[in-house]
């Protein structure tokens, strides 16, 4: 049976991936800043698909924190053989308008954390010859919104590089972007995104179905719904000027609006 760690997995697509994994066999390590409500997740899955499941509460806004679990996932006597980065961080403030703390908690989680955990994890899968990383970037990273849409930039791009370097060892590196989900997410961060129509919201479960299925095939990009498959596409081929203004217009919306 192989083990599976997933950041921020209390909430959301976290969640939702968490429990597709122990849905299918995967014992788990869960990793959040909750710990209750991580206990309460671990109870629920080993109870409903009877995996092993292992808490880790973390900060990966505190480097020791995010240590911790680079240890936890460098361990050759309990090795790690999927690892899903998916620890977010919203603000809901233009950038020059944020506290500059949480800029650099936000950069920590988003950027840093992936980083470190990518590095401890690809070394001991490549060592071993197998293994697999979905880090959970976002539609958002084809276009200029701000530092969320440039850490989420980040995710892509590292994934894609990482993928390179590792093809031909065993391991793949899937970054799955995701366009608007219904999640605890968007009201944590107290974001508004008003006049879009229903239909380009995702549900939760489906893109973690998606994503792993995704993750299993070894694609590289994994982009959830027809709808953002076609907003991605658009996104990467329209002039940068417009993706610049109209992630800007977008933004100066909700500002107001908040």
């Amino acid at each position: 049976m192989s083990t599976a760690l997933v950041t921020g997995a209390s909430a959301g697509i976290g969640r939702a991936l968490a429990a597709r994994l122990a849905h299918d066999g995967h014992d788990l390590v869960l990793v959040a800043r909750d710990r209750a409500r991580l206990e309460r997740l671990a109870t629920e899955l080993g109870a409903a698909h009877g995996v092993g499941i292992e808490v880790l509460v973390a900060d990966l806004a505190d480097r020791e924190q995010t240590e911790e679990v680079c240890r936890r996932l460098a361990d050759p006597d309990r090795p790690v053989d999927v690892l899903v980065n998916n620890a977010g961080f919203g603000m809901h403030r233009p950038f020059l308008d944020n506290d500059v703390a949480q800029e650099e908690a936000a950069l920590d989680v988003m950027v840093r954390a992936v980083l470190l955990t990518c590095h401890a994890a690809g070394r001991a899968m490549r060592e071993r010859g197998h293994g697999a990383v979905l880090n959970v970037s976002s539609v958002a990273g084809f276009m200029a919104g701000g530092t969320y849409s440039a850490e989420k930039s980040f995710v892509t791009v590292f994934s894609e590089s990482l993928a390179s370097q590792l093809h031909g060892t065993g391991v793949t590196v899937t970054a799955l972007c995701p366009g608007l989900t219904r999640t605890e997410f968007h009201e944590r961060a107290r974001m508004s995104v008003p006049g879009l129509p229903a239909g380009l919201w995702l549900d939760a479960d489906e893109v973690a179905r998606q994503a792993l299925a995704d993750l299993a095939a070894g694609r590289v990009l994994s982009v959830p719904g027809p709808q953002w498959k076609a907003a991605s596409l658009a996104l990467r081929a329209l002039p940068r000027p417009l993706t610049r203004g109209g992630a800007m217009r977008l933004l100066e919306r909700r500002r107001r609006r908040d």
